[in-house]
């Protein structure tokens, strides 16, 4: 069984968020704290999900401290803590996160500090402006990613990228994205079936089997290395291009 805290704001049996912000988190004990702090200040009526995949660094404790000394403010309407009791992968922990989103629309927010929390909300502005399912945050878009050299990971994300428009016939600049804001009740609707990191892809694989349009917008991006923490490997890569084929040939 989970553990779960959950702490609630004074809004919080009279409106319904905006947004559900969901963060997964595994061993993430030097920057959660900051990345949570972000979160909670984006001006926007929404609740936060966090995750946590069964720690073993110290920030399953971080989590507990931040849950009970939490001071409700008034845009956030829902603070929930679950601790899962074994490792059961990213896209576990996602997957949950959706099936509990109570906001208009979720996204997710990984614990490091690759991505700005602040970018979420250009997201949030294009989907209320356009009436768009999912919008996407690129990291290749505008030339706002940070330039860094030309590594593995950065060929792997426009490989991917390039089967995916191939596969589903949309122009998509960064399908690995983490920044996937969709219409809850859209997201919810999905048969996802990944437990890992190929989740992102199952998402968008799914998403235009459904016929969804998806907008992509520029988001800054500061990657980081296997060194300071930075989890994807290359097998992952490889089960992502199993996602987008399986789902391809299997369906919605």
């Amino acid at each position: 069984m989970s553990e779960r805290i959950v702490r609630r704001g004074c809004l919080e049996s009279l409106c319904r968020p905006k947004l559900t912000v969901i963060v997964p988190v595994y061993n993430e004990r030097k920057t959660v704290l900051t990345v949570l702090n972000n979160v909670v200040n984006l001006p926007v009526l929404k609740e936060i999900i966090v995750v946590d995949n069964c720690s073993t660094d110290g920030t399953r404790e971080l989590l507990k401290w931040f849950a009970e000394n939490w001071q409700p403010n008034e845009l956030t309407v829902r603070l929930e803590v679950v601790f899962q009791p074994r490792n059961m992968l990213k896209g576990t922990s996602v997957k949950l996160g959706i099936n509990m989103a109570e906001g208009e629309y979720l996204v997710v927010q990984d614990a490091d500090l690759e991505y700005d929390p602040h970018d979420i909300i250009r997201l949030l502005e294009c989907a209320e402006c356009t009436g768009a399912l999912a919008v996407f945050g690129s990291r290749v878009l505008g030339r706002r990613a940070d330039k860094s050299p030309l590594n593995l990971y950065a060929l792997g994300r426009c490989f991917l990228s390039y089967l995916f428009r191939v596969l589903y016939g949309a122009n998509i600049t960064d399908v690995a994205t983490c920044y996937k804001l969709m219409r809850s009740d859209v997201a919810k609707g999905l048969r996802l079936r990944s437990k890992g990191f190929e989740l992102d892809f199952e998402i968008p694989a799914l998403l235009r089997l459904k016929g969804v349009e998806i907008i992509e917008l520029p988001i800054s991006y500061k990657p980081r290395s296997v060194f300071e923490g930075k989890k994807l490997r290359p097998w992952d890569g490889l089960k992502a291009v199993y996602v987008m084929l399986l789902c391809r040939v299997r369906g919605a």
